[in-house]
């Protein structure tokens, strides 16, 4: 099953408040925006991506723990983009001083604030295209680094804001560089 997307902007532009009360109103749904203001409804997430998705989450956590340097969020959190689309990556980090400088109430909802750094770990129904069209949306909202796996093909995807893509052909690890600083991912717990 693939994502569907749903155009309803000649009937209805749904307002911030509206797309985050039609979230609430249908929990059973993971529903994004992309740029355009186009509902997605994303399929259910696999067992084997989902495993997958929970290891490398608790990597994020303990190093999070250990440095206290940020806030770690999994693919249930929506944040809402300065460009517009209100997106939920699998796994996300935010620097503290950022995280606290949104008011309670910005917490609380779809924050507005793009992540320092975002990961998607694609499941066989996803589209390549499709996900790399969401690491630009990510990239042009200033996400400082992102990182796109490919867990069929093997192939990472690393995203830095302002640079080109770097495509690594099945690697070791992977460094959180200066923006997760210390973060390394063995990706034999990915593949």
């Amino acid at each position: 099953m693939t994502a569907i997307t749903i155009n309803l902007n000649n009937v209805v532009m749904l307002t911030d408040d509206q797309f985050y009360q039609l979230c609430q109103d249908n929990p059973e749904l993971k529903l994004e925006r992309n740029q355009w203001g186009e509902l997605i409804v994303m399929p259910p997430t696999g067992g084997e991506t989902l495993k997958r998705n929970a290891s490398v989450i608790a990597d994020f956590v303990i190093w999070n723990r250990q440095t206290q340097l940020g806030e770690v969020f999994d693919s249930s959190t929506c944040f809402k983009l300065s460009n517009g689309p209100d997106r939920s990556p699998d796994i996300s980090w935010i620097q503290i001083d950022r995280w606290n400088a949104l008011t309670p109430s910005q917490r609380e909802k779809f924050p507005p604030i793009a992540p320092d750094f975002v990961l998607e770990l694609m499941c066989p129904s996803d589209s390549l295209s499709d996900t790399q069209a969401k690491m630009r949306e990510y990239m042009a909202a200033r996400v400082r680094l992102g990182w796109l796996i490919d867990r069929k093909n093997r192939p990472v995807e690393i995203y830095r804001l302002g640079q080109e893509v770097e495509i690594l052909d099945s690697p070791a690890t992977l460094s959180g560089e200066d923006v997760l600083p210390g973060f390394v991912l063995d990706m034999q717990f990915v593949w």
